[in-house]
């Protein structure tokens, strides 16, 4: 097909557009927008919730690198050595030891289980950003002993209702808390700080200093329940892991990715197809609601048709015309979504939707919207084109006739 005839049938799809309803002109533009947003929208709150988990992993619970225990065994040894090991890693930006211990907490008659952590806070401090989301009082320094600092849900909240599990009935920065270790030690400790991570996990966690621990178990600890590590965002996260290896570390190395695999593999999986089944059933609706619009045009131009066809305008600029209509609809409709989505994508940024792992902000991308805007115009071509086939094959009487 020529350029001319192009040129034609894109004349025409401007005059009957301009002809047409107004109110119909509009409407389906709007219908094309929400569908083009509903496509988006459910894709970009997924995943909001998966770098919201990312986020949560990396700067509060994990690192970007986690060292753990070898199968069989509980503790790794020599954690001394393989600290200083670590830290001279290309892309290490420094190694965190962990040491925790299983306990019960109690307070004015609220008594929780849970797990009690030592860590040496200036490394910690340099591996995730727990002291930056103190709610109240201070992070823990190194060499302190007799102070505790623990999470907002372990604590409580003033309205109980917000708690999302058992706590210890709003314990205040300065109030005693009672801990029974498992291996009979019990200790009364001040409460130096609470943090509100706004991730539940996290929120969960309860610190003290390694000399505190050293003290509780009563003799100095070499031994780590695991090690974090915080990577140089120059290299990834893989390369540095591998170079970890490399270096004959024998524990367990996982990167953020694995982990989050192993933690939300299966809800991702089910995210996606939720996602999916959105897209088909939003296409369909387009594809409907397009069919419709052009086969009412179709239909109400069957006279002017057979006209156009007897004074010998071909076939195809005839049905290209209805193709340009439906994509100069789907044109207007996109821009109109995508104006919704950034809007919507805006506004949920400033008053983000609050789930239990933290608030969640809408993550729309460059290659989602490229994709569904793809998808869009390939429905729009199909629901186009077949009414526009079909009264253009009708013969010139039967069309004049109409």
């Amino acid at each position: 097909m020529s350029l001319q005839h192009l040129k034609v049938s894109f004349f025409l799809a401007i005059r009957g557009l301009s002809r047409g309803s107004r109110g119909s002109l509009y409407l389906s533009i709007l219908i094309i927008a929400m569908v083009f947003t509903n496509m988006i929208f459910m894709s970009s709150i997924i995943m909001g919730v998966i770098k919201n988990s990312e986020r949560s992993i990396i700067e509060y619970q994990t690192g970007n690198i986690l060292v753990e225990t070898k199968d069989n065994e509980q503790y790794i040894e020599d954690v001394s050595s393989l600290l200083d090991k670590l830290n001279r890693i290309p892309g290490v930006i420094r190694a965190s030891a962990h040491y925790s211990m299983g306990a019960t907490l109690k307070n004015e008659g609220n008594r929780i289980g849970g797990t009690v952590t030592a860590i040496r806070p200036d490394d910690e401090r340099m591996v995730t950003g727990t002291w930056k989301k103190m709610k109240e009082g201070e992070y823990l320094s190194d060499g302190e002993t007799g102070e505790v600092i623990i999470g907002i849900q372990t604590a409580g909240h003033k309205d109980k209702n917000e708690d999302m599990g058992s706590s210890l009935g709003y314990v205040r920065t300065g109030d005693p808390v009672t801990i029974e270790y498992t291996n009979g030690v019990t200790r009364e400790y001040r409460v130096k700080g609470i943090f509100e991570t706004r991730s539940y996990q996290a929120d969960m966690d309860v610190f003290v200093t390694w000399n505190e621990m050293e003290s509780v178990l009563g003799h100095p600890i070499d031994r780590s329940t695991g090690l974090i590590i915080k990577t140089s965002p120059d290299l990834p996260e893989a390369q540095v892991k591998q170079t970890i290896l490399r270096f004959g570390v024998q524990e367990k190395v996982k990167t953020w990715q694995d982990l989050l695999e192993e933690a939300f593999g299966r809800a991702i999986q089910s995210f996606s197809i939720i996602n999916s089944v959105t897209v088909i059933v939003s296409l369909v609706i387009a594809i409907v609601v397009l069919f419709i619009v052009i086969m009412i045009k179709t239909l109400n131009s069957r006279r002017q048709i057979g006209v156009l066809k007897a004074i010998g305008v071909e076939k195809s600029i005839i049905i290209n015309n209805y193709l340009f209509q439906v994509l100069l609809l789907t044109t207007a409709g996109t821009i109109l979504g995508v104006c919704i989505v950034e809007g919507m994508v805006g506004l949920l940024t400033l008053y983000p939707i609050k789930f239990p792992d933290g608030d969640v902000t809408p993550y729309a991308s460059a290659s989602d919207l490229i994709t569904n805007t793809i998808l869009l115009y390939i429905a729009a071509a199909i629901a186009g084109y077949i009414p526009a086939w079909r009264v253009a094959s009708e013969d010139i009487m039967t069309a004049m006739r109409a």
